[in-house]
């Protein structure tokens, strides 16, 4: 596995905050329920990502050697108006500029706090890379909108999502995630169109010790087939494993098992 590269992290926190102004000013209705996040709607979406970078911005501006607390960035919430688009645009785009002049100004190697065990700036370039990502996709989704990612970013959101589940559950898992530990049980995910040229595949093994993963092409309990960006956004609950788009081969009940337990914390 190889990460990015620190500026390409910054290259695509900038795109991706500029793909997501442009889902907030296309005449989307911000009161509209996310269907992948149904606690949310259109805007509340868009103020927890903005806010999401925000935080991440201050932790990386101030150098921060602790958890930050919310109340302590400023602007966190977005603006004041509720329902106003250009305001929620403005917001928005002001967050990217701030978050990527600091990672720039940082570089990867920073130190600052993060929760993943790995306690510089890089993690946070990596971090916002893929929140963006996934919560893009959740707006474009309710937005009715098409959505298309990088085939490298894609594949990057899955290594950084394995290897965050790998971490949580080696060192704090919650009554869902020590479920995972057990009988040796393996899921393997495959990108039909993206294998070659990226190694666009995946082998999760449960087993009594934990998860463990690697990438390349075995044989395994369960298989999840389909494009890159349909395994990314099945593999993280964005799309219906019944979609058009996707293949499960072997015991579904397996996959269907991580998904509901496999999380962050």
């Amino acid at each position: 596995m190889t990460l990015l590269g620190h500026d390409r992290y910054c290259d695509e926190i900038e795109l991706q905050v500029q793909q997501l102004r442009a889902v907030v000013a296309s005449g989307a209705d911000l009161s509209a329920t996310v269907p992948t996040c149904p606690d949310w709607s259109l805007e509340a979406l868009v103020r927890h990502t903005g806010g999401a970078l925000r935080w991440v911005d201050h932790i990386v501006r101030t150098r921060a050697q602790g958890p930050v607390r919310d109340e302590d960035v400023p602007f966190a919430g977005g603006p004041e108006a509720k329902g106003d688009p250009a305001a929620l645009d403005a917001w928005l785009a002001e967050t990217g500029e701030l978050l990527v002049a600091a990672l720039r100004e940082a570089g990867p190697g920073t130190q600052v706090w993060a929760w993943a065990g790995i306690h510089d700036s890089g993690f946070w370039a990596r971090r916002m890379t893929h929140e963006l990502t996934i919560h893009r996709a959740d707006a474009t989704l309710a937005a009715g909108l098409p959505y298309e990612v990088a085939p490298e970013v894609a594949a990057d959101a899955i290594d950084e999502w394995l290897q965050i589940v790998e971490y949580v559950q080696r060192t704090d898992p919650h009554d869902a995630a020590r479920q995972l530990t057990g009988p040796d049980r393996s899921i393997h995910l495959h990108a039909t169109d993206s294998a070659k040229e990226l190694n666009a595949e995946w082998l999760v093994e449960l087993g009594e010790k934990g998860v463990t993963w690697r990438r390349g092409h075995e044989k395994a309990t369960v298989a999840l087939r389909g494009p890159l960006t349909a395994v990314l956004l099945g593999f993280y609950r964005r799309l219906p494993l019944d979609s058009a788009e996707l293949e499960v081969l072997g015991e579904r009940e397996l996959l269907e098992f991580w998904l509901e337990r496999a999380t962050f914390g």
